[in-house]
């Protein structure tokens, strides 16, 4: 969730959690701001189609540029943005209106213009190049993890995918498998929830095609898409997930009500909004413990059911031990 979509004191209140609940933020396509360094919590960087914090006066991607940010401490992983469930295809507009100076400079780019994110990369073209794009970033980034996120639409793109890792011996550290269900108020209304597979479906995919290829051992996979609750974690992971991603959770962790006004400026709990007057109103020091308090309880949740299971199948073995001795 980047910067300008969400308040700088959301994204403070993101970070800040994260760095207590020892977890990691991911910036959205936006760049790093000073409110994501500002508490150093650890930093996956998103990086999309308009390449924002490492991009050139004419919006081409800089080597350079990537350099400079992808060596900062706070940044762990670099995460490439093919596309999202909620606009799967679809690139975007920062409207001038809502392009600040504070944005702007986080961004690399001039403020008060109209900026165009178009609907797929430039810095690469096919398979091949992806997977070369993601060694060149390794190399620059000082050898941090890099890896791409994807809602998965044709599955033979990406088992062409799977046949060039095989081929090259290039490989991502990990894949975001995102769920058609995913969601930001950037989507046109008619591509949430149409365009794209969902997560279990999508994921599922995946993990099959990459055990067939025999790339799973050196990939991980993280799935994202609509991931609230302890349970949603566990259907992921006994799918072949490694990890999850949950932004919805986070929100409502930070107090979102929902009132469905994302892309008005008016957001009444300060999330979703520039106004100062409603930014003031969302309280760092009291989010961020909320933010840290949601991630440790819907894990606590997530090893309780776990560990439930566990117990079942143990008292069930015994059982069953029990009854044939007494045969």
């Amino acid at each position: 969730m980047s910067y300008g979509s969400l308040s700088s004191n959301a994204i403070e209140a993101l970070n800040k959690g994260a760095k207590k609940g020892n977890f990691a933020h991911n910036t959205g396509e936006g760049s790093i701001s000073d409110f994501h360094l500002k508490h150093s919590g650890d930093l996956i960087w998103q990086i999309g189609t308009g390449y924002f914090g490492c991009r050139d006066k004419d919006g081409l991607f800089s080597e350079h540029m990537f350099a400079q940010r992808s060596n900062l401490p706070s940044v762990k992983m670099i995460e490439i943005k093919l596309s999202q469930g909620a606009k799967a295809g679809h690139g975007g507009i920062l409207p001038k209106g809502k392009n600040t100076p504070l944005i702007a400079k986080a961004r690399s780019i001039e403020p008060y213009t109209d900026v165009i994110s178009p609907g797929s990369h430039h810095a690469f073209n096919g398979p091949n190049g992806l997977l070369h794009f993601i060694k060149r970033l390794r190399e620059l980034s000082g050898g941090k993890p890099v890896g791409f996120k994807l809602c998965l639409g044709d599955p033979s793109e990406f088992e062409e995918l799977c046949i060039q890792m095989v081929k090259t011996g290039i490989t991502p550290d990990f894949i975001t498998v995102d769920g058609g269900e995913g969601g930001t108020g950037a989507a046109p209304l008619e591509f949430s929830n149409r365009i794209g597979m969902s997560l279990i479906n999508g994921l599922t995919i995946v993990v099959d095609l990459l055990n067939e290829y025999d790339l799973k051992k050196d990939i991980k996979v993280i799935a994202s898409g609509k991931i609230l609750t302890g349970f949603d974690i566990i259907k992921v992971i006994a799918l072949g997930a490694d990890a999850c991603n949950s932004a919805r959770g986070m929100m409502l962790a930070l107090g979102c009500i929902q009132a469905l006004i994302c892309n008005t400026n008016k957001c009444p709990t300060g999330i979703a909004t520039q106004d100062p007057s409603l930014v003031n109103g969302l309280v760092v020091d009291d989010k961020y413990k909320r933010v840290a308090n949601f991630h440790r309880l819907t894990v606590e949740a997530f090893a309780e059911m776990i560990g439930g299971q566990r117990f079942s199948l143990i008292s069930n073995a015994k059982s069953l031990s029990y009854l044939e001795k007494s045969k």
